[in-house]
C-alpha cells in the first residue's frame, strides 16, 4: 500500500499505490495469511543455493508487480513474498512462472490493505504541499544541524516548515534519495528553533543496523508510538509507477499517511525512517524502513 503525500489541510487523505513508509508500529498485529503454494511438502525437503535464491528475487523484481515486497530468509532458505490486496491471483501466478525452476523457492504471504508511502522523530514537518514527519535530528562534524526523514518525502520538496500555515520555517533540502533508496536531509536554517536529540521522551544516543527478532517503537506524527518486532532484512518494495526501493526492514508495525520519514528505534539507538506499508493502526499491516546507518553514512552526519 503506497500512501500518497498528505496535504497540510488534509493530512490524512490521498491514499496511492505507493508504500509510504511512515511506521508506527502496533502490538498485536493480524499475522499475514500465507497463501497455499505448490509443493509445500517438496519445499519442506528441498534446499537451495545462495545462486538459487538469487536467482528467484531477481525474478521477482522483473515480474514487476506492484503492491509487493520480498526478502530472502536465510533460516528457511526461501524468497518470502509479501502480498497486499491489492495484487491478484494472476499476478501471484505471474511471479511463480518468472521464477520459473526455483519457484517452489517462493514462500508467498498476504497482508491487508494497499502497500503505500505514508507521507506525514515523530513531529509533523510540512512541505509545499504535503505533510510527513521528522526522523532524526542530526549533526555533521563541524556542528551544523539537519534532520533526516524518508527520501520520498524530500523528493521535489524545498522549504520545510513546522507548522501547516508556513509561518515557522525550519529549513531547506540538502540531500534526496527515492526511488532504490528512501532517505533525505534537510539543513535547518532557522537558528531559533530547539533541536532536540529526543524521539519524543526517548533520548537517542547511537545508531545500529536491525535484526531480525529486534524490539522496536515508532513514532509519527499521525498516529504517535507503536511498537513492534523486526520480522525481516533487506526487502526489496514495489510502490509501482517505477518506485521500488531495496535493503529495506521489514515489520509488523502499523503506519497511516502522514507518518512516514518519521523514526523507528530500538531503546536509546536510532534504526530507521518510515518508508511505506499496509494497513492502518486499527487493523495493523506490514511496514517497511529504511536502514538510518545507511543514510547517515551517505550525507557524513550523525545523532546526537
Amino acid at each position: 500500500m503506497r500512501i500518497k503525500r498528505t496535504t497540510p489541510t488534509t493530512p490524512t487523505s490521498g491514499i496511492a499505490r505507493r508504500l509510504r513508509i511512515l511506521g508506527v508500529t502496533a502490538t498485536g498485529l493480524a499475522a499475514a495469511a500465507a497463501l497455499t503454494v505448490p509443493t509445500a511438502s517438496a519445499q519442506s525437503q528441498q534446499s537451495f543455493s545462495a545462486n538459487q535464491l538469487s536467482a528467484t528475487s531477481s525474478a521477482v523484481l522483473g515480474a514487476d508487480v506492484a503492491g509487493t515486497a520480498w526478502y530472502t530468509d536465510p533460516a528457511t532458505r526461501q524468497v518470502v513474498v509479501t502480498a497486499d490486496s491489492t495484487v491478484s491471483q494472476a499476478e501471484i501466478a505471474k511471479i511463480k512462472q518468472a521464477a520459473g525452476k526455483n519457484s517452489a523457492a517462493l514462500r508467498i504471504e498476504r497482508t491487508p490493505g494497499r502497500f503505500n508511502k505514508l507521507i506525514s522523530g515523530g513531529d509533523a514537518i510540512y512541505a509545499s504541499s504535503w505533510r510527513c514527519s521528522l526522523g532524526f535530528n542530526v549533526q555533521d562534524n563541524s556542528g551544523n544541524y539537519y534532520f533526516v526523514t524518508a527520501g520520498h518525502c524530500t523528493d521535489g520538496a524545498g522549504t520545510w516548515w513546522s507548522n501547516s500555515a508556513h509561518t515557522t520555517t525550519l529549513g531547506t533540502t540538502a540531500g534526496s534519495s527515492f526511488p532504490n533508496n528512501d532517505y533525505g536531509l534537510v539543513r535547518y536554517t532557522n537558528g531559533s528553533v530547539t533541536k532536540s536529540g529526543t524521539v519524543g521522551s526517548q533520548d537517542i544516543t547511537s545508531a545500529a543496523n536491525a535484526t531480525v527478532g529486534m524490539s522496536v517503537c515508532r513514532r509519527g506524527s499521525t498516529t504517535g508510538i507503536h511498537c513492534g518486532t523486526v520480522t525481516g532484512l533487506n526487502a526489496t518494495v514495489n510502490y509501482g509507477g517505477g518506485d521500488i526501493v531495496y535493503g529495506m526492514i521489514r515489520t509488523n508495525v502499523c503506519a497511516e499517511p502522514g507518518d512516514s520519514g518519521g523514526p523507528l528505534y530500538s531503546g536509546s539507538r536510532a534504526i530507521g525512517l518510515t518508508s511505506g506499508g499496509s494497513g492502518n493502526c486499527s487493523s495493523g499491516g506490514t511496514t517497511f524502513f529504511q536502514p538510518v546507518t545507511e543514510a547517515l553514512s551517505a550525507y557524513g552526519v550523525h545523532v546526537f
